[in-house]
């Protein structure tokens, strides 16, 4: 069995975070960077597939150099090997492009699963999962709280709105994007980390996947054209005294306000 693991380097989540120059993204230099936590727990699931019977687990990530960091990490944790997508060509890549260079590795590969985090912390789309499978022309859900394998079979317990849950079997090869909190999430041993030195990493441009011209900025359909902080509001009034009086003088403030 072979599964593949769709992998993003985002913003540590304790980054400061500023908005570049050009005021369509922010400053990357830097800054600490880490895997998308979603992503984490996909990994997760894959090598405890791994190790329940025998399976072969890729990680599959595109960016820049620092991107191997984030590769490297999941060799460490217990992937089997990685691939890196490293071109400048795909700078600037829409949720579409994204979903188009990941299903070229697919194509090539050819795995039983391919497990996605459900969206990334920096985007939120939510996207790239169901146009992986669109493309690859298989079955897929998102949200998954518990997934099991039997048979060719990928069973998937996944979180719906209001608390509700849905069950659904997926047959053959499909693509599941995996909610937080699906599993415990390991870290990587020393051991780990020091194998995950001889595992071996491919690196592939776009033009090797037959993509050229056809993701990056230029090929965007979906363009961030500007960024901008929240609105400074009022500052806080603090209250002060007694408990008494603080709560007189809360009923107070709230009454002020018209909410009661």
């Amino acid at each position: 069995m072979k599964i593949m693991v769709c992998l993003k380097q985002v913003p540590h989540q304790d980054a400061r975070l500023d908005i570049n120059s050009e005021g369509n993204w922010i400053k990357d230099d830097g800054i600490k960077f880490e895997i998308n936590s979603y992503d984490l727990y996909a990994l997760e699931e894959a090598l405890r597939i791994k190790d329940a019977g025998e399976a072969d687990v890729f990680a599959v990530s595109i960016g820049p150099e620092r991107t191997t960091q984030a590769l490297r990490t999941a060799l460490g944790m217990g992937a089997d090997r990685a691939i890196h997508v490293k071109d400048p060509e795909a700078e600037g890549s829409d949720s579409l492009g994204i979903a188009r260079i990941l299903a070229a590795v697919a194509a090539q590969e050819s795995p039983d699963l391919i497990l996605t985090g459900f969206m990334s912390d920096d985007g939120n789309f939510s996207a790239v999962g169901p146009m992986l499978a669109e493309l690859l022309d298989l079955p897929h859900t998102t949200a998954a709280l518990k997934v099991a394998r039997s048979d060719g079979t990928t069973t998937v317990d996944r979180e719906m709105e209001g608390g509700a849950h849905e069950v659904v079997a997926l047959t053959g090869p499909c693509v599941v994007a995996v909610q937080t909190g699906l599993n415990q999430v390991r870290y990587a041993s020393l051991k780990g980390i020091m194998a995950a030195k001889k595992k071996p990493l491919d690196v592939k441009t776009v033009a090797e996947l037959g993509l050229s011209g056809r993701v990056g900025g230029a090929a965007a359909k979906v363009k961030i054209q500007s960024l901008a902080l929240p609105p400074k509001g009022k500052g806080a009034e603090m209250l002060k005294g007694s408990a008494n009086e603080i709560a007189a003088g809360l009923v107070s403030k709230i009454k002020e306000l018209g909410l009661l």
